[in-house]
């Protein structure tokens, strides 16, 4: 299919201009003003008062979490865990659906791609794997998925001494072949589709896990992901296990290399980050979620002076509670203001949206072929509608989308060269069927709470120094 967009405006060294651009198949075929028109059967797009931006990478983030968001009460990641595993959806189509919502939420709010650290349901881990699969091929964004791996139970995510060998079902080669058969069986790059290594992280996961991630990697080519030093008593147990950080323990392990991503990094040292730089893995930022959790403020001014590539990700709609890429992007610009007085040092919205495409792009191996507005690139594309209230009245396009609070600003989302938002409603999905589907899968249920979290808050108390 073939597409001409007739006087986009969009962003240049200088400010903007106005020109035209053409789709070719999967790419981008030309940038510049009067194009002569497309193959018969192209279709010519007014794009008069459009901004034309790459679509961002939703870098990290747990789609089947959609069924909790709002309900979880104000804990720090350790209890929220315990409650979120206690209530995950127990059947692949709860899953599909809100892998569906996922990349609904992402394509209006600006993204083509997204990361999902897939978590698993126990005893049915490949058809979890298939039902998301599923999904994102019927909506059309480009996916990443990454079967959230662990081989240790949850009482292993704190330091003290006491739940380090708790059973988990499946043993670490029990995992990594499934993990194999999953990439045999899904993983289509070539189709929008892939599949990426993608252990939890050092608090529930063994060397041997890693390593053996770090392994089909390699065989496969597949980017690599995991959570890393989230909170400050992931940084603790780091210290107890390995006795150094976990940052230099993966970096030992060989997990680090340039199509790591790494989501959170909050509690990271100076040398940390000299190894993340030096290694050219990715630092995925998910500010709502690190606010959320009472986890921190990820040191965001500091890996971008030290050279970090850094994406920007929405975390789980349990942890954020939302799928609002723009609000991501937002908050994760303007938070860092208060933690380095040099504001030349900030953050600015031309910079954050090239974080949330090309850094996003860099993060999976992909900078060579998305995240900015050249000819031969993919065409993962999103044209804005400037005459939006929300984006009123014209001063700096790019400054309102990423200050201001847009609402209905999609107006088009192409990727991989084909349209799949279309003035503002998604084109390949029903969105009205699957608001009815989530509405009926689910009931209105503000009071639960959970066993397992009340469980281990005493250990958690007494291990972060809290009055009983």
């Amino acid at each position: 299919m073939s597409y001409v967009l007739r006087n986009a405006l969009i962003p240049t060294a200088s400010g903007y201009e106005t020109t035209d651009v053409r789709i070719e198949g999967e790419q981008i075929a030309a940038i510049g003003k009067g194009l002569l028109a497309g193959a018969p059967g192209s279709v010519e797009l007014n794009a008069d008062n459009k901004l034309l931006l790459p679509g961002f990478v939703n870098a990290h983030t747990h789609s089947s979490e959609l069924w909790q968001r709002g309900i979880i009460p104000p804990y720090p990641l350790e209890l929220w865990l315990a409650q979120l595993h206690e209530y995950a959806p127990p059947d692949p189509e709860k899953v599909y659906l809100s892998a569906l919502a996922t990349a609904v939420e992402t394509l209006l709010s600006g993204g083509t791609t997204v990361v999902d650290h897939l978590i698993l349901i126990p005893g049915q881990e490949l058809a979890t794997v298939e039902a998301a699969v599923r999904a994102y091929r019927e909506v059309g964004i480009r996916a990443f998925i990454g079967p959230l791996l662990q081989d240790q139970a949850l009482p292993a995510c704190l330091p003290g001494g006491e739940g380090g060998s708790a059973a988990y079902p499946l043993s670490t080669a029990e995992v990594l072949a499934m993990l194999e058969e999953a990439v045999q069986k899904y993983h289509r790059p070539e189709e929008g589709i892939s599949l990426m290594v993608a252990p939890t992280g050092i608090q529930l996961c063994s060397d041997q896990l890693f390593e053996g991630c770090a392994e089909l990697s390699q065989k496969y080519n597949l980017p690599r992901h995991a959570h890393l030093l989230e909170t400050r008593a992931q940084q603790l147990l780091a210290q107890e296990k390995y006795g150094c950080s976990a940052v230099e323990h993966l970096e030992r392990l060989g997990y680090l290399d340039r199509k790591t991503s790494l989501a959170h990094c909050v509690w990271l040292t100076a040398s940390d980050i000299e190894i993340l730089a030096r290694a050219g893995s990715t630092v995925v930022h998910n500010p709502l979620s690190n606010l959320r959790l009472g986890s921190g403020i990820a040191p965001i001014l500091k890996y971008r002076q030290a050279g970090v590539n850094v994406a920007f990700g929405c975390d789980g709609a349990a942890s954020n509670d939302s799928q609002d890429l723009l609000e991501a992007i937002k908050i994760g610009t303007i938070l860092h203001n208060v933690t380095d007085p040099d504001y030349r040092h900030w953050i600015s919205p031309r910079e954050s949206v090239e974080m949330a495409s090309r850094g996003g792009a860099i993060g999976l191996g992909l900078g060579d072929k998305l995240g900015s507005l050249e000819v031969g690139k993919q065409a993962d594309l999103v044209l804005y509608d400037l005459t939006q209230l929300s984006l009123l009245p014209r001063t700096d396009p790019i400054g309102l989308l990423v200050l201001g609070r847009p609402t209905q600003a999609v107006h088009s989302v192409w990727i991989r060269g084909k349209q799949v938002v279309a003035d503002g409603e998604v084109t390949t999905v029903d969105v009205a069927k699957l608001r009815q589907e989530l509405f009926r899968h689910s009931s209105w249920d503000p009071f639960r709470r959970s066993q397992q979290a009340a469980q281990l808050e005493a250990r958690y108390r007494q291990v972060m120094g809290l009055p009983g």
